[in-house]
């Protein structure tokens, strides 16, 4: 459905990007936030998701300034210790460039949400409290709570954990909720990643399918 692109950001670095386009005109733009594993089948499968409910939608490559082209569809052990080496190299501020060049390549769809998982979730976070043209954001199981709690969203932004990830406890989502009350921010019945169905054992459907009409509605109400 979709189609590999490259987008270029503010300081003249080039990345590789997913997007894909709805059936007639655009009902805005979303912007995808991949988990560690880069673009691969499952956060190329979420822009597919936006394009097919009217979004002209796009995942950047957040890691293709550590490893360019980097993407696995390998969710076993030995894998986390290569992206552990990754994170070492990853630059929080440099990314925000390249959620930047997304969203205004997003742009000309009207109006930018923006979404992620896991490392996505967390991004998502920060992108909406630097702005950058956004309007709306959805973030899932963002992990590294005590990291950005002090951020301060700049713009309408939900947030959705799993009640049993052992990566994210409870208590820091509460404390999330406490400090941000005009976050919504909602728990399911669900472990880390409880919406990747290429996991198994991590995925939930009833919950994915809960938390994505969620998504769906804030961004139909906040991107019209």
């Amino acid at each position: 459905m979709g189609t590999r692109i490259t987008l270029t950001a503010a300081d003249g670095f080039t990345l590789n990007a997913y997007t894909a386009s709805p059936e007639g005109k655009p009902k805005g733009g979303v912007v995808v936030i991949q988990e560690v594993w880069g673009l691969n089948h499952f956060v190329r499968s979420i822009v597919d998701l936006y394009a097919a409910h009217g979004y002209l939608a796009v995942a950047p490559a957040m890691f293709d300034r550590i490893d360019f082209g980097y993407e696995s569809e390998n969710y076993q052990p030995d894998q986390f210790a290569i992206i552990g080496e990754m994170m070492k190299k990853f630059d929080p501020a440099a990314a925000l460039h390249d959620v930047e060049a997304a969203v205004k390549f997003a742009a000309s769809a009207g109006k930018v949400g923006i979404t992620g998982f896991c490392f996505g979730g967390t991004t998502t976070w920060r992108a909406a409290s630097a702005g950058l043209g956004l309007t709306a954001g959805s973030g899932y199981y963002g992990g590294g709570i005590p990291n950005y709690i002090d951020l301060e969203p700049k713009i309408p932004l939900e947030m959705h954990y799993g009640d049993k990830d052992t990566g994210i406890p409870l208590e820091q989502v509460q404390q999330l909720k406490a400090k941000h009350p005009k976050v919504d921010i909602y728990t399911y019945d669900g472990v880390h990643g409880f919406c990747n169905s290429d996991r198994p054992s991590n995925y939930n459907e009833a919950a994915c399918k809960k938390a994505t009409a969620r998504s769906l509605e804030f961004f139909g109400k906040h991107l019209a």
